[in-house]
């Protein structure tokens, strides 16, 4: 019980804000009107994603250092559930964009660098499937994602601010300010990014746990 106090916490915080994020009253604002539900959901994918490739490339670089099997293990397992949460976050903002911008891909920079953030993992991925001896594809995947995180974050969070941009936050168009997110949202938002970043941490550690029992099945 002590040790799944975190995952029972997790699964409350997603269905509160599954439960809250339907029901409660939100601000009226033109165009988003009903749609600013989905920022219980969107935007908790994007914080969950980033929470994962951090724990990725610090095992990444640990492994480096260590040459440990289960280090490189948790370092894909932890970039593979990232890129699921990262694939949620591009599905949820392609329909919010549908509902405000007309359509659900408008190639507006903040989706564009989005999925080219994405491509950066998948040719992670790529990499680790065509070498075959274990030791040099863990150090060279190892040193393919500490260069590929922050080019992540630069394609997230720095690139999309200096083009004009549809998306909050980017080219000068203002986020969800203090008057757009009230406090009837806040008690919503804030445990709905605890909540998701928890069930992506849970996720990976099934992952992980899951790997390694396969692996246990090859050596016997």
């Amino acid at each position: 019980m002590n040790k799944n106090w975190w995952k029972i916490l997790a699964a409350a915080l997603v269905v509160y804000t599954a439960i809250a994020g339907l029901l409660l009253e939100v601000p009226r604002l033109a165009i988003l009107n009903e749609t600013i539900r989905n920022l219980y959901f969107h935007v908790p994918m994007w914080f969950a994603m980033v929470t994962l490739f951090t724990i990725s490339v610090w095992y990444s670089v640990k492994s480096l250092s260590t040459q440990s099997e289960t280090d490189d293990i948790r370092a894909v397992e932890s970039a593979n559930a990232g890129v699921i949460f990262g694939i949620l976050g591009i599905v949820t903002g392609a329909v919010w964009a549908k509902f405000t911008w007309g359509q659900f891909w408008s190639f507006d920079p903040k989706q564009n660098f989005a999925a080219i953030s994405l491509l950066l993992y998948f040719a992670y991925f790529v990499l680790r499937n065509a070498i075959d001896e274990e030791q040099k594809r863990a150090k060279i995947a190892a040193i393919y994602n500490i260069f590929a995180f922050p080019m992540m974050v630069v394609l997230l969070f720095v690139l999309p601010r200096l083009q004009d941009s549809l998306h909050p936050g980017n080219g000068g168009n203002p986020g969800f300010n203090s008057y757009d997110l009230d406090s009837r949202m806040r008690m919503v938002f804030y445990p709905a990014c605890l909540g998701w970043i928890l069930i992506g941490y849970w996720v990976y550690t099934l992952r992980f746990r899951t790997k390694i029992l396969e692996n246990k099945q090859i050596t016997l």
